[in-house]
């Protein structure tokens, strides 16, 4: 009985964990490597504020800025400013969700 109600409460969460509507998808960047500047693009599910962060490779913060969405295709272009060349991670977040990647500047 105990295998029973353990293996239903599992299921229950698992499907529940799985039916949740994505409120971010698609997330890229292009050109990717890049020497100046990159579009980051990505598809909102809804109308949010999203933070952009970028960290270099050692995970310290080198950008961080908050932006609007809109449902459908968003993008931001990023320009690299003073950074120097290396792999970065770059992630957008809402409430709901984060996704992250990376892009390199050569």
């Amino acid at each position: 009985m105990k295998k029973k109600l353990l293996f239903i409460f599992c299921f229950t969460l698992t499907t529940i964990g799985f039916s949740q509507t994505k409120s971010l998808e698609e997330l890229s960047a292009a050109p990717n490597p890049f020497t100046s500047q990159t579009n980051i693009s990505f598809s909102a599910k809804e109308n949010s504020k999203i933070t952009l962060t970028i960290k270099n490779i050692l995970g310290k913060v080198v950008h961080k800025k908050e932006h609007n969405t809109k449902i459908g295709k968003n993008n931001i272009l990023f320009s690299k400013n003073n950074l120097p060349k290396g792999i970065y991670i770059y992630s957008i977040r809402n409430t709901k969700k984060m996704i992250s990647k990376r892009f390199v500047i050569k």
